[in-house]
């Protein structure tokens, strides 16, 4: 029972110190979560909950509701910055990895029941979910940590009060399958966001996965997990570079890549009209050059 009784008193403490991080954003008779995760006031939630910038409020810890601004907006990761000024706040750090079977803890304000708190593990990593539009969140985490309406861009927090996902989703007629933007994502999309206002992407034309390697190609490309190409468009940039279906891209301008997300993320970050890319196909390594194209706008 001391056990117990010792991991009650860490989860209360944990929740206490995380939850005057979190806020509720308010848009017109919409509302749902925020997390604040810079000092000077930036916090994140989804662009479904603040996309539009209009008549912005933050219900802060103490109830306190005060006009926020719209930073910056990324559909296709469903992220949004918002910022609140005049003042200091307490705040979470992104955590640099997730791993399955972690402890975790959601908190927001479901159906305006604020800052609600439920606990879970984290189920699975680098899961897709169709979103609006035709358009496929990446690099998702599941958890079986209970999200509902008003969840959405509220924290899923880690024993050591780190954020390593923002909530997002849940599929309705299941049970106990909550999702959420991995910190990872929400890393660099938030860094973005802040510096320009907008993730401008570029596209290389494929329609891809992530994948979890077979034993002997993980051994051979001394890698777990690889982004599986499924289709490749005529006459785009990857099938000028000389990509083909079931091609498995290892990696972007050098760096290895486990799921879409990675590469959108070396692509936008590194900026270069090239994407150096590396290949694997029949048992041995290739090295592609890519030209992406400018990303339609939706």
């Amino acid at each position: 029972m001391k056990g117990l009784e010792a991991l009650s008193d860490e989860l209360e403490t944990l929740v206490a110190r995380a939850s005057r991080a979190v806020v509720g954003v308010e848009q017109g008779r919409g509302a749902g979560t925020g997390v604040v995760v810079a000092q000077d006031g930036y916090l994140l939630t989804n662009h479904h909950v603040a996309g539009s910038g209009r008549q912005l409020r933050v219900r802060l810890a103490d109830g306190a509701a005060v006009d926020a601004e719209l930073v910056g907006t990324d559909p296709p990761t469903d992220l949004a910055v918002v910022r609140v000024r005049g003042m200091d706040f307490g705040h979470l750090t992104l955590a640099p990895q997730v791993r399955v079977g972690q402890l975790v803890v959601a908190i927001g304000n479901p159906f305006r029941f604020e800052r609600s708190v439920s606990v879970g593990i984290v189920s699975a990593t680098d899961r897709s979910l169709p979103g609006p539009g035709g358009t496929v969140f990446e690099g998702l985490v599941q958890t079986d940590a209970a999200i509902n309406p008003g969840n959405s861009g509220g924290p899923l927090v880690n024993a050591a009060g780190e954020v390593v996902g923002i909530n997002t989703a849940v599929i309705p007629w299941a049970q106990g399958m909550g999702f959420a933007v991995s910190s990872r994502t929400a890393s660099w999309v938030t860094s973005v966001l802040i510096q320009k206002g907008e993730v401008k992407r570029r596209t290389l034309g494929v329609a891809a996965r992530s994948e979890l390697l077979p034993r002997a190609v993980a051994q051979a490309a001394e890698q777990p997990r690889a982004v599986h190409v499924l289709q490749v468009a005529k006459a785009s940039s990857a099938a000028d570079a000389g990509l083909r279906p079931e091609d498995l891209i290892l990696g972007v301008h050098g760096e290895a890549v486990a799921n879409v997300d990675d590469i959108h993320r070396l692509m936008v970050l590194r900026g270069t009209d090239t994407v150096p890319l590396a290949v694997w196909r029949s048992g041995a390594r290739l090295h592609l050059v890519a030209v992406p194209r400018a990303r339609r706008a939706a």
